[in-house]
């Protein structure tokens, strides 16, 4: 049953109209405020309440949630040396790389020439082997920062597996999706499997030539594979790559937001302010080396910036190539998810965006 509260009728009514504008167009949009349910809604033809699809890149904001325990902890030191803690990595003179450095886009450690096959990314210790043994594409701390689309979520994983011994997978399951009840998986079980449906793409959508061997071509793994076919292969999905291998649904992926900020069901959220501020800060922004546009960066989440406006100052979250979108953003208490059936042309920068706008006026209107 998908419903909105009266105050956030608004925004049902926008959800409605983008429905009615286009009959191809499904998805689904969850959002909490204050730890709440206000909006859980689904509609066209291929999304459900219940549905689960890939959400991509947003993995990776799902992934920070869960390495933020981890500084939580005390065991990573943001200004710490990365070879700290991964000592293989010092090499070719990444020795003083500092994980805020790597962790927020700026290592020029964006791929490999020759790629990963998409399945590589279930053999963490050779991808991060790999990523270790290369010389950074540009040198760290020049104030050069470049989206590492399918390493971020490698230097997550390899991280965590140092100072843990576990996966960073396990640690959220564990500590955040099974408590607070999110359908939101880093590794979707076979359970879950048949609520599953394949993340959805316009024929002829492919865009223009883009050369395997420049940055942008590196960091989208031109050279062995589409990276959009990532959670549309099972054995992929299966294993959860944080880089972009993540399954849920909206609901799933506004509540794990909200546990984090504002906390759920009579639960504490899992993450102090003292944390939230750390991970949250703005690292970066400007000129984005591999987008060749601005793009705005905290300890791997995304921040709200002109090109992309999906919260205020505070917000911190994470798109995805299909263009769905998570986000926290603690000004107005808010848990956000969207999750698109069919990949979007344009991305985040169209609905999510007008939803996400939709939600804080509603917010405002209220005072």
């Amino acid at each position: 049953m998908t419903f909105a509260t009266e105050q956030f009728a608004p925004v049902r009514e926008l959800f409605e109209s983008m429905l009615d504008a286009d009959p191809a167009y499904s998805a689904q949009l969850a959002v909490y405020v204050g730890g709440t349910k206000v909006v859980d809604l689904a509609g066209g033809p291929d999304s459900t309440p219940d549905s689960l699809t890939g959400v991509f890149s947003v993995s990776k904001g799902v992934a920070a949630l869960a390495f933020s325990l981890l500084v939580q902890d005390g065991l990573i030191d943001l200004d710490a040396a990365v070879a700290a803690y991964w000592p293989e990595f010092a090499r070719h003179g990444k020795g003083a790389v500092t994980v805020r450095q790597l962790l927020s886009h700026q290592a020029g450690l964006v791929g490999v020439q020759g790629g990963f096959a998409m399945e590589d990314y279930n053999d963490l210790p050779a991808v991060a082997g790999r990523l270790a043994d290369m010389a950074p594409l540009w040198r760290p701390g020049s104030g050069t920062f470049g989206y590492h689309a399918l390493t971020m979520g490698v230097f997550l994983e390899e991280l965590c597996r140092q100072v843990t011994g576990e996966r960073l997978q396990d640690i959220y399951n564990r500590r955040i999706r099974e408590p607070f009840a999110a359908d939101m998986f880093l590794g979707l079980p076979d359970s879950e499997e048949a609520r599953f449906r394949p993340v959805l793409f316009d024929d002829g959508s492919a865009g223009g030539f883009l050369d395997p061997g420049s940055l942008a071509g590196v960091s989208g793994n031109v050279q062995a594979g589409n990276l959009l076919a990532l959670p549309n292969i099972r054995s992929v999905r299966a294993a959860g790559s944080c880089s972009g291998a993540g399954v849920g649904c909206a609901d799933g992926l506004a509540r794990v937001y909200a546990a984090a900020t504002t906390g759920l069901d009579g639960l504490e959220p899992f993450l102090s302010p003292e944390t939230i501020a750390a991970m949250s800060q703005e690292q970066v922004w400007g000129l984005d080396r591999i987008f060749c546009d601005t793009s705005a960066f905290a300890i791997t989440f995304m921040k709200s910036q002109p090109r992309m406006d999906f919260g205020s100052a505070q917000a911190f979250g994470h798109d995805g190539a299909n263009a769905a979108l998570g986000y926290a953003d603690p000004l107005y208490g808010i848990g956000f998810g969207y999750i698109p059936a069919r990949a979007e042309e344009g991305g985040t920068a169209g609905r999510a965006m007008q939803l996400s706008a939709a939600v804080r006026k509603v917010m405002l209107a209220a005072g």
